[in-house]
């Protein structure tokens, strides 16, 4: 009897959701290696980060780093996810939808097509660039509708690298992942 890759999925994430739960189980430097990263690539001006859950990697500390790029962070409105310029990290995230904290409505939006990399959190990453979320298609359905050159980054700790991540048709690749 053959599993699907949907069968596939689902079990890994139950698998890494476990794995995590207690916290990673390999702390990585990962919000450093996003930082020498961003260093090496000064042209890049809008950066898309997220504001990590408990066992994501914590890349908040590079808003301050670099105070003249444009930051911008996701808020779910729906089933899509639009982001905001966040000058403030203590002042303009606030708690949103799952949990999450999330820019304020109030903040300037800038659409997808303007971000020029996206830093990606996930549950699991594999070699390919193959990217396991939590389930909602967030990041797949914007990154689908991103510019053609948008550079997509996997944040990750070192304990979420897989072999497979068991990718489907509508899923998107990273073109690096950094832990």
């Amino acid at each position: 009897m053959t599993i699907s890759t949907a069968s596939n999925k689902q079990q890994l994430r139950r698998e890494m959701r476990q794995l995590l739960s207690g916290g990673p189980q390999q702390l990585g430097h990962g919000c450093e290696a996003a930082r020498r990263w961003l260093a090496a690539r000064p042209e890049l001006r809008t950066v898309a980060l997220y504001a990590a859950m408990p066992e994501e990697v914590d890349l908040l500390a590079l808003v301050a780093w670099d105070r003249s790029r444009r930051w911008v962070f996701p808020r779910i409105c729906g089933d899509d996810l639009v982001f905001h310029e966040v000058r403030e990290v203590a002042t303009d995230l606030v708690p949103g939808a799952c949990c999450i904290r999330e820019p304020m409505v109030a903040l300037p939006q800038v659409g997808a097509r303007d971000i020029e990399v996206f830093l990606c959190p996930g549950l699991a990453f594999d070699s390919r660039g193959g990217r396991l979320g939590r389930g909602r298609g967030f990041y797949d359905r914007v990154l689908a509708g991103a510019r053609p050159d948008v550079i997509k980054l996997g944040v990750c700790h070192p304990g979420q690298r897989v072999a497979d991540t068991f990718a489907q048709p509508h899923d998107v690749t990273m073109d690096e992942v950094l832990s």
